[in-house]
């Protein structure tokens, strides 16, 4: 694994790879004639799926937990991926950039109390 994570702990570097094959996955059920390895998930994509792996791993704490983290907007999720690229654990296209995992969602927003209860 990384032995420089920078500010986020191993943990986050951890679920981040989870992360990736959860949302791979997801999407090899939803196109099924799809191989893993020939659909590439994007940085937009792959924040959805750390979303609901989250939501699903720790339930109302999920945003407690990646706080705890050091995880506090998508793109800390890009910074991991990147790092983890930078490592040799990851791959990315040509066209992968850190600005894939701005803003695809607010946090604030997906982990409040309501919407983990609607999503429970």
């Amino acid at each position: 694994m990384i032995h420089q994570t920078g500010e986020y702990p191993e943990q986050a570097f951890h679920f981040v790879r989870e992360g990736l094959a959860y949302t791979a996955e997801l999407m090899s059920r939803a196109e099924a004639q799809l191989v893993e390895d020939e659909h590439h998930v994007s940085g937009q994509e792959l924040c959805m799926g750390m979303r609901d792996l989250a939501i699903k791993e720790y339930g109302a704490l999920a945003g407690l937990v990646l706080t705890h983290w050091h995880i506090h907007r998508t793109e800390d999720f890009g910074r991991i991926v990147f790092a983890m690229v930078d490592a040799g654990l990851m791959r990315t296209t040509a066209d992968d950039t850190i600005e894939d995992f701005r803003d695809v969602y607010d946090f604030d927003e997906v982990f409040n109390l309501h919407e983990l209860a609607a999503r429970l």
